[in-house]
């Protein structure tokens, strides 16, 4: 039986702030907010990221991230570049202290979330959650070979 969608928003809303609390608690005892770290890891890629990037990365409107980006430049790790590709943008990097903070989260982040890792549905998981988001982004719906429709002939899931 499907559930509801309330409850499947439940779930989810619980889950996440679940886990929202659980790191945090180990980003707080290196003063850094989760927002932070969501932003330090995209950046942990070594590529260099725009604001838009950064700011869906990190679930923050443009003015947030901008004074968390000022902060992290000041606490000097991360620095702005403008893109060579398009003088308009500025792509930001870190620093090898980010990076070496960066690393040294990642580390106690995946540390503390080992006794999560005997969970039977790690990958599978990760795979349902991001088939979600893409359903509910309309990639699957952009993409015919992937959706199975209603009876209404509206997109409902991916096609097996």
């Amino acid at each position: 039986m499907a559930r509801r969608p309330q409850e499947l928003l439940y779930l989810l809303t619980r889950a996440e702030r679940l886990a929202v609390r659980r790191v945090q608690s180990v980003l707080d005892e290196f003063e850094c907010s989760v927002e932070a770290w969501r932003v330090l890891d995209l950046l942990s890629d070594g590529q260099g990221h725009n604001m838009t990037a950064l700011a869906d990365h990190a679930f923050l409107p443009a003015p947030s991230l901008t004074k968390l980006m000022d902060q992290l430049v000041d606490q000097n790790l991360v620095y702005r570049r403008v893109d060579p590709a398009d003088r308009r943008r500025v792509l930001a990097h870190l620093t090898p202290r980010g990076k070496q903070r960066w690393q040294l989260l990642a580390r106690e982040v995946r540390s503390d979330w080992a006794d999560l890792e005997h969970l039977p549905a790690g990958e599978e998981l990760d795979e349902l959650l991001t088939r979600l988001a893409e359903a509910l982004e309309g990639r699957l719906a952009a993409d015919p070979a992937r959706v199975t429709t209603g009876r209404t002939g509206k997109a409902v899931g991916p096609a097996r």
